[in-house]
């Protein structure tokens, strides 16, 4: 796993596993979001199981799955809802995409469109596209 901090309290990344947990913890993580829908993934890593091991840890958990392309206000909202913590949150889904343009397009008008891309590019992900909802 490879946390990828697009801010120092806010982080992505590619699908996780129970295993990771552990270093989540480690990290200073209080809450994990879960952007990746079940119908993606084999059950071992669906979201009540990723659940257990995330509460066991001690970090709360967040069920805020994005269907590819759904970011719908009431995603938006509930996943800016859940990035408000008292500690860095880590969200994490198929590749981190998902979770980074979540988190940019709860972001819009509150920081530049620019810081906003440029996060997410330095680990790869293209958010050039929602240019003008950000701006």
């Amino acid at each position: 796993m490879e946390i990828r901090h697009l801010t120092e309290t806010y982080a992505v990344s590619p699908q996780i596993a129970p295993e990771d947990i552990a270093a989540l913890k480690a990290a200073g993580f209080v809450r994990v979001i879960c952007n990746r829908p079940d119908r993606e993934i084999p059950p071992e890593l669906r979201s009540e199981v990723m659940r257990k091991a995330v509460e066991a840890a001690g970090i709360e958990f967040v069920d805020n799955q994005i269907v590819p392309g759904d970011f719908s206000p009431a995603v938006l909202a509930r996943q800016a809802e859940a990035m408000v913590a008292d500690g860095p949150v880590f969200a994490y889904c198929a590749s981190g995409n998902r979770s980074s343009i979540a988190w940019a397009l709860t972001q819009a008008g509150k920081r530049p469109a620019d810081e906003l891309i440029g996060a997410a590019a330095r680990w790869g992900y293209n958010l050039e596209q929602l240019r003008p909802m950000l701006g």
